[in-house]
């Protein structure tokens, strides 16, 4: 018989598996067990209310949604999604915008990246559905007329036929460049034109092959064009379901030269919505309550008006706490013959009442102190069944108190060491489904993301924006500790050769302007050849000179994006490691101590950091074991101790290409090296439990 004490010494920790750092709701599932109805179940309501009234006069409201830290903001974007879906279509948005001057190509940009997104119980993207729901289309007389069976492989037999439609239908609705928004909305209906025309819309720089494969004459390239685009989705839609733009975490935003938030360009933005008569909008706004209040003086009162209601995110109840917890043990209760009695064994609520006086909370705290609690009681049943601490020591030596303070910091910071690398394998991963190309990613961001990675690495004389003109922010400079020379980064993975042209005419200002000593391109796409005029002044800077051109590999971009991503869950207060909430200043120091930027190939190619030998690993068609190996140590390491199938479960979960054989080879191999150890070697596999090393 498996009673509850077995279960809980051989699992995880089941509050360690939730790290609250913001998620955008389309890229990560969230964590059901966090859904406590009613948990900000008022919030919900009034959003709920005013999603009702865009669907009865489709006249675009904003709310904003106002929480401490750890109050669960992001979550209840996430929760919002799920629950609303089926009324509306839903668009995430985080606010980190590399430039406020591209404020309007960042939200179009997301906005798409939403709508191709298939809502739960759907086979086909928001985009498509929206697309059929057009009043065009849904109306009797029209749908007898084209709306058959066969009414993709009509639409795609007759294009012309198809902006004229849509034109004589919205002739009345001011749409912005009608020709080419239909002509491209017609393309989405192609699945072999699909992706191009997503790419079109969210403002992709496209090559001129694939504008004449749509038939258009430019892109989308200027802050008025990308919210004119934006505006057409929504007065084309009056018929259809809302779009709810969720703009999630303001404090990722660019800063002033005052290090203040520029918040006011964003309301600019929001009264614009709202000014300009943008139809069937429902825009919601997370922001942190201090941010808001130190921000309050600079914000337009015309534009707070903008802002249609404020609700804030209330304290949770200890009855709501309990059932927070409920949810998290709940898993483990299972497992059990014989259930507790209590749903939060091995919690109770004296503990709730002990640490919050107050009687309220937040979600954030609850789920630490469950996961000091939970952990407090799993050592206690290792201890009683066999006798050893937490790690096991090598020795059995005495040891004063002063030595046992500093192996208990010792320990916590591997503990803090071993959490982190854990996060940043996950992040790592989820960077490596997410971007497949580099020109998925805006040349604004992706030089944003190179700053952060060079400040991290302690070169702190960066500046943004060397170019001048429109391609201003696809650029950097810089200069090395203790040297004079100032260096140039411009980063554009612009496919057209026209904007290719004008990035390598604004080079050729900085060389002539000695702006900076040396100046590298970084660049993966084609550089043009023969004639073109941008390529020919490529080869004037780049070629048989001091200046360098970089082409930067995907891996490269992956290691920044992570990093990148840990940068925003600091930035909007949410990054929490065992326990802590980590700091800008810390997590530096995490990212140097470990060297995790130290394998980016393109980092070393710009001389950041030292270049590396490559890496020779296993051999062909092996996966590399090494990142497997340091998973398990530092699984280990979080949990104390655990079972032996529940770690290698776990690893497998993270390394679907790894097999169970070798996994099981690297656990033998750590015990050999005495940084873990089998604490019952003689019982079966099933039953085994496994412990670090101290």
């Amino acid at each position: 018989m498996t009673n509850i004490d077995d279960i809980i010494i051989r699992e995880i920790n089941p509050f360690n598996r939730i790290n609250p750092k913001p998620m955008n709701f389309w890229e990560e599932s969230q964590n059901p067990s966090l859904n406590v109805e009613s948990i900000h179940q008022d919030v919900i309501n009034d959003i709920q209310e005013f999603l009702e009234l865009v669907v009865t006069d489709h006249r675009s409201r904003s709310v904003m949604i106002v929480g401490d830290p750890g109050s669960g903001k992001s979550h209840l974007l996430g929760r919002l999604k799920r629950t609303l879906n089926s009324k509306a279509f839903f668009v995430y948005i985080l606010c980190d915008w590399a430039d406020s001057n591209n404020i309007w190509r960042h939200i179009l940009r997301y906005t798409v990246d939403s709508l191709i997104q298939i809502p739960d119980a759907q086979t086909e993207s928001q985009l498509i559905l929206w697309l059929k729901s057009l009043s065009a289309f849904t109306k009797r007389s029209i749908k007898q007329r084209i709306f058959n069976d066969n009414i993709w492989d009509f639409i795609r037999s007759d294009r012309q036929k198809f902006i004229k439609h849509l034109k004589d239908t919205y002739r009345t609705a001011r749409i912005y460049n009608p020709d080419i928004f239909f002509g491209l909305l017609h393309d989405l209906t192609n699945p072999e034109l699909y992706t191009l025309a997503c790419e079109w819309l969210r403002g992709d720089s496209l090559s001129e092959e694939s504008m004449q494969t749509l038939k258009v004459k430019q892109c989308i390239e200027t802050e008025d064009e990308a919210k004119n685009i934006l505006a057409n989705f929504g007065r084309i839609s009056t018929e259809t379901k809302p779009i709810v733009l969720c703009f999630d975490n303001l404090d990722t935003m660019p800063k002033l030269s005052d290090k203040f938030l520029d918040i006011q360009t964003f309301f600019d933005v929001n009264t614009t919505i709202h000014g300009e008569s943008l139809k069937n909008f429902l825009v919601i706004i997370s922001i942190i309550t201090n941010t808001l209040n130190i921000h309050q003086n600079r914000i337009q009162q015309a534009d707070k008006a903008g802002i249609h209601k404020y609700t804030k995110l209330k304290s949770i109840t200890l009855e709501q706490a309990k059932a927070l917890w409920a949810y998290l043990l709940s898993d483990i209760h299972k497992q059990a013959d014989i259930a507790p009695k209590s749903a939060i064994f091995p919690l109770n609520s004296q503990i709730l009442e002990n640490s919050f006086p107050g009687k309220k909370t937040y979600p954030r705290n609850v789920i630490n102190l469950g996961m000091i609690e939970y952990q407090k009681y799993k050592n206690d049943v290792k201890q009683q069944r066999f006798g050893t601490n937490e790690t096991a020591n090598n020795n059995d030596e005495k040891q004063t108190d002063e030595t046992t303070d500093t192996e208990n910091l010792n320990d916590l910071e591997e503990k803090v060491k071993a959490e982190f690398q854990i996060l940043w394998q996950q992040e790592y991963q989820k960077n490596q489904l997410k971007t497949k190309k580099i020109n998925l990613i805006a040349s604004s961001d992706l030089i944003r993301m190179l700053q952060e990675a060079i400040e991290a690495l302690g070169v702190y004389t960066v500046k943004p924006k060397l170019l001048s003109g429109r391609f201003t922010s696809y650029s950097l400079s810089y200069q090395q500790v203790g040297k004079q020379e100032k260096i140039g980064i411009v980063w554009t993975e612009d496919a057209n050769m026209n904007s290719f042209f004008h990035v390598m005419n604004a080079c050729q200002r900085v060389i002539q302007q000695n702006s900076c000593h040396k100046l590298y391109l970084i660049r993966l796409g084609s550089v043009g050849q023969g004639k073109l005029v941008g390529y020919q002044i490529y080869q004037q800077i780049f070629k048989a000179t001091n200046h360098i051109h970089v082409k930067p590999s995907l891996t490269s971009v992956h290691y920044l994006a992570t990093y990148h991503s840990l940068v925003n869950s600091v930035l909007s207060q949410e990054l929490v490691i065992q326990n802590k909430v980590i700091n800008l200043l810390q997590l530096k120091d995490l990212i140097q101590s470990l060297n995790f930027l130290d394998k980016c190939t393109l980092l070393q190619d710009l001389g950041i950091i030292p270049k590396q030998e490559a890496d020779e690993v296993g051999g062909k068609g092996k996966p590399d074991l090494r990142p497997v190996k340091y998973f398990l140590l530092n699984l280990v390491k979080t949990q104390g101790f655990m079972g032996v199938p529940i770690l290698i479960t776990n690893s497998l979960d993270q390394f679907p290409a790894v097999k169970e054989p070798d996994v099981k080879l690297l656990i033998e191999l750590l015990c050999q090296e005495k940084k873990v150890k089998i604490i019952n070697p003689d019982a079966k596999l099933q039953d085994q439990l496994i412990c670090l090393l101290a």
